[in-house]
């Protein structure tokens, strides 16, 4: 992929469900390096937009591209080209740490050494007298750092965070985002949806506020206003 492609590329993409049109025109791009915070309520469209990522539906018109891909026309290869992490990750309560990360590692066809993993989960923040304990104890921030320290791992293009931070307490929203950081350093794109305004505004490159299927507003770091946002995000400049 040339390095002035975008990792994301999503043109006038359109998606309905039974007749009802659930994604209308979206339009939205994310260049290596950067973070890119999608904000929406429920039902604005942001899990359907993460499933067209995945290959998961077919649009009704439009295009989508991961890392140059098509993911429902090459969905193996495309989702090779990312790491997602749900609000609810999929990790073994019965492994340790380094147990989860190693496994999920050899299926993905990218075992690492030993000192490797160390090294990811350290630089993911995890207490290292953590490592060898059992997931069924941890809490869901100590889980997230070991699903950061495996994407951090699996050094891919792209990725997709959803609802990162919910249920966290605002200590672990704030260690979380500063785990982001090496992940944007190293070139990977992040996108992640959520409904945290707060820390789309601390941590992300652009916002982009999705409602009825498509971006109303969007905005870059330099021209960020909480108060412009938060209008758009509770629906309130829609309304007027």
């Amino acid at each position: 992929m040339p390095a002035h492609t975008p990792v994301v590329e999503i043109r006038d993409l359109s998606i309905s469900f039974a007749g009802k049109s659930v994604l209308s025109g979206l339009d939205l791009t994310v260049d290596r390096g950067h973070i890119y915070a999608l904000l929406g309520g429920n039902g604005a469209g942001k899990s359907t937009t993460l499933s067209a990522l995945l290959g998961f539906v077919r649009p009704t018109a439009g295009d989508v591209r991961v890392a140059g891909l098509t993911p429902w026309a090459d969905p193996e290869r495309a989702r090779a080209q990312l790491a997602y992490l749900p609000e609810n990750v999929a990790l073994y309560d019965h492994l340790t740490a380094v147990e989860n990360v190693d496994y999920l590692l050899s299926l993905s066809g990218r075992r690492q050494p030993a000192s490797a993993i160390a090294d990811a989960l350290r630089a993911a923040g995890l207490q290292e007298a953590a490592w060898s304990q059992r997931l069924s104890g941890f809490s869901k921030g100590m889980r997230q750092k070991v699903a950061i320290a495996l994407a951090l791992m699996r050094e891919v293009p792209l990725l997709l965070l959803d609802e990162p931070t919910s249920g966290l307490d605002p200590g672990a929203s704030a260690d979380f985002h500063a785990l982001l950081q090496p992940v944007r350093a190293r070139g990977t794109a992040v996108l992640m949806v959520t409904h945290d305004l707060l820390g789309a505004v601390e941590i992300a490159d652009r916002i982009g506020v999705l409602d009825h299927g498509r971006i109303v507003y969007e905005a870059e770091r330099r021209d960020f206003d909480l108060r412009t946002l938060h209008a758009h995000f509770a629906g309130r400049e829609r309304a007027a």
